[in-house]
């Protein structure tokens, strides 16, 4: 083995969970095994046709070449009438920049405005790459433990508690990936109350299941109950979930012009432009009928409401309703406790549930402590409702025994 040693950054980071487990459920897959694969978040549907046209029609003239950096011109327009459409939020194009999926864009704002020592406060349970992208910037992620008691969501003075003279950026995720929690406008100002008193803090929003609606209720950004903060926050989004877009690979992020060019400058020495074929279609789904979304939206309500439902009914498991996205995630500490106390797990950890039910059930789940949460597990309904009951009946079979 070589004796040249890899960076202490890649060092401090970890392989995404979700990719891993969805890695080796297909593995598994490729090896006769009958899986179920409740672990990716990615939408079951086709991208929507006027989408798929608008490409094929780009091919067909030729639009084959490099763009700018930061995105194609017609696309940023269609981003900024979108803020304003959708948000009631007025941006300029310099305020602007289009990147290689939301990951990049949440990638390039962390390594734009961070430096060593710095701390980002993340509510817990959160998306799995937002702690490994802030130890990527060299800086410390401050997680706030925000349990089932509290609905997954991050109070005022939880907030005010884990501010410190070092904090530089907090993250807010509605609707929430793991836990489809949805932040309500009187919710958001508690938090703006806060942030207003400390000017030397940046916040990032992650808005990027803001049109995945399992409520009929509106959705707010941070900006929209307090303006006062737009000097100081990027919003970023994508069109990946609504669209069902995840392999075209755009987001886009909005904010003040001097981190977005930074965050340009950044993405001019990594993948340079988003491949110009998807911008043309991000354009499509932004500046087109919105309706497409709406025959998704309505099936993952369904399917919403039957796994809560079902979870709730399998001893061991607890599951409160989500408000957005298309994930549940269900309080499995009892039946891990229960099914340790059997000697079913060797351990008593959320890891193991999440190998018992792949290996014994053939049912892949994505463990809690991957998203900060431990003893909880996450699942994504983005699938048929025949996968989901074949599922369900699995792992109820596996927690009964």
């Amino acid at each position: 083995m070589s004796s040249i040693k890899l960076s202490e950054c890649v060092r401090r980071i970890k392989e995404s969970p979700t990719l891993a487990i969805t890695a080796k459920a297909a593995r598994y897959k490729s090896e006769g095994k009958d899986i179920i694969g409740l672990a990716a978040g990615e939408p079951d549907f086709d991208t929507p046709q006027h989408i798929k046209d608008a490409a094929k029609k780009a091919i067909d003239n030729g639009f084959t070449k490099y763009t700018p950096v930061s995105g194609i011109p017609s696309l940023k327009k269609a981003i900024v009438e979108k803020f304003k459409r959708d948000n009631n939020l007025d941006y300029a194009l310099s305020e602007v920049i289009v990147g290689v999926g939301g990951k990049q864009c949440i990638f390039n704002f962390c390594l734009a405005v961070l430096n060593s020592g710095d701390e980002v406060i993340i509510p817990a349970p959160y998306w799995v790459s937002y702690a490994d992208i802030a130890l990527v910037s060299d800086a410390k992620p401050i997680i706030v433990e925000c349990g089932i008691e509290q609905k997954f969501k991050m109070t005022a003075s939880q907030l005010e508690k884990a501010i410190t003279s070092k904090t530089k950026l907090l993250i807010l995720n509605s609707p929430s990936n793991p836990t489809g929690a949805v932040y309500s406008k009187e919710e958001l100002t508690s938090l703006a109350d806060i942030l207003v008193k400390h000017p030397h803090i940046l916040i990032g929003t992650d808005d990027m299941y803001e049109h995945v609606k399992l409520k009929d209720m509106p959705f707010y950004n941070i900006l929209n109950v307090n303006p006062a903060l737009k000097d100081r926050c990027v919003i970023m989004n994508g069109v990946s979930k609504a669209y069902s877009m995840t392999g075209w690979r755009i987001g886009y992020a909005a904010g003040p012009s001097y981190i977005i060019k930074a965050m340009e400058i950044l993405q001019s020495q990594s993948t340079s432009n988003p491949t110009s074929i998807s911008q043309v279609a991000a354009e499509a789904a932004l500046s087109g009928d919105q309706a497409c979304m709406d025959p998704m939206i309505k099936a993952f309500r369904e399917r919403h409401a039957y796994v809560v439902k079902s979870f709730n009914e399998i001893p061991g498991l607890s599951c409160i309703e989500a408000e957005g996205a298309f994930y549940a995630f269900p309080d499995a500490r009892k039946a891990i406790e229960y099914l340790f106390n059997q000697k079913v797990l060797k351990e008593k950890t959320d890891h193991a549930l999440a190998d018992y039910l792949l290996e014994k059930e053939g049912v892949a789940v994505v463990p809690g402590s991957a998203f900060g949460s431990d003893g909880y597990f996450r699942i994504s309904f983005a699938t048929s409702m025949e996968n989901l009951i074949e599922a369900m009946k699995r792992i109820k079979r596996a927690l009964s025994v």
